[in-house]
This record gives C-alpha cells, sequence and structure tokens, in this order.
C-alpha cells in the first residue's frame, strides 16, 4: 500500500492538503451521501467524532454522487450537513469512488479486504475505512453502523495514550 499521508485532498471549502494532516490520528473514512437510506448514519459520526475527537482521532467525510444520491455543489452539500446533521468533522470535496477518474485515496483503500476477505470496489454509501495510526486499515461495509462494537472497540483500543 503506497504512503496515505502523502495522498493530495481537498477539504469541501477548496482547500489543498494531504491525507497525513491527520496522520497519527485514528481516523474513520466514510463515503456519504446526502439523499441515502443511510444518510442518518451522519448522527452516529458526529457523536463518534465529538466523543473521541480530543483524544486523537477524527472522522473524515468524503462525498460522492457515485451511486447518485449526492447534492451537485459542495456548498449545498455543507450546508446540508452543517444544518440537517450538526456536523463540525472535516468534509472533502466530492470524489469518485470507483472507476475512471477514482481519487488515489479511494484506489488505496478499495484494496483493503473487509471482515469476509473481499477487497474490491465500493459498493454503496457509508462505506468505513478505520486507518490506525500505524496506517493500518480495517474496512466495515456500509449496514455496518459507524458506532458498532467492533468499530468503536478498534477505536478505543488504537487512541494514542
Amino acid at each position: 500500500m503506497a504512503d496515505l499521508d502523502q495522498i493530495p485532498v481537498t477539504l469541501i471549502d477548496g482547500r489543498e492538503t494531504t491525507f497525513g494532516e491527520w496522520s497519527g490520528q485514528v481516523r474513520l473514512v466514510v463515503n456519504v451521501a446526502s439523499r441515502c437510506g443511510l444518510t442518518p448514519q451522519y448522527e452516529a459520526l458526529e457523536e463518534l467524532h465529538k466523543r473521541y475527537s480530543d483524544r486523537g482521532f477524527t472522522v473524515l467525510g468524503f462525498p460522492s454522487n457515485q451511486f447518485l444520491q449526492e447534492f451537485g455543489g459542495e456548498e449545498k452539500i455543507a450546508e446540508y450537513c452543517s444544518m440537517t446533521w450538526g456536523v463540525t468533522f472535516p468534509m472533502m470535496s466530492k470524489v469518485k469512488l470507483n472507476g475512471r477518474g477514482q481519487h488515489p485515496l479511494y484506489a488505496e483503500l478499495a484494496e483493503v479486504p473487509d471482515a469476509e476477505g473481499k477487497a474490491g470496489k465500493v459498493k454503496w454509501n457509508f462505506e468505513k475505512f478505520l486507518v490506525l495510526p500505524d496506517n493500518t486499515v480495517h474496512r466495515f461495509r456500509p449496514t455496518t453502523v459507524p458506532d458498532a462494537p467492533e468499530i468503536v472497540e478498534l477505536i478505543e483500543k488504537s487512541l494514542p495514550e
């Protein structure tokens, strides 16, 4: 796997940085969408972010319209997330998860197998990748809720002392 921290990302406000801006933290990378049946997961994502952010954890939201369930513009996405779900965690600009134009971070993350040993394309909105401080990645499929015991346990076990 490539050095994830060197991969460029753009925040929803247009600021360019790298995934390494959150280096040393436990990072939960989630492809989000505003008009999906799983959109209420924003609530649990925000709760996790608030509960652990002062201990070296962050949620990173990557909006995508790959499954035709995201608003067109970044401004509308940012407003929706803030006003509807109270999102305070970092949100990126819209990305492609699969296929031509795939974001480089997702090109790397898609190689990581889930608990059943299946790697490959992101199947749906709200797929989760827990990236530990040593860049070990754990993959959770969309229907695994953000505050599932297996995710929370890994977060707590991996937080910096």
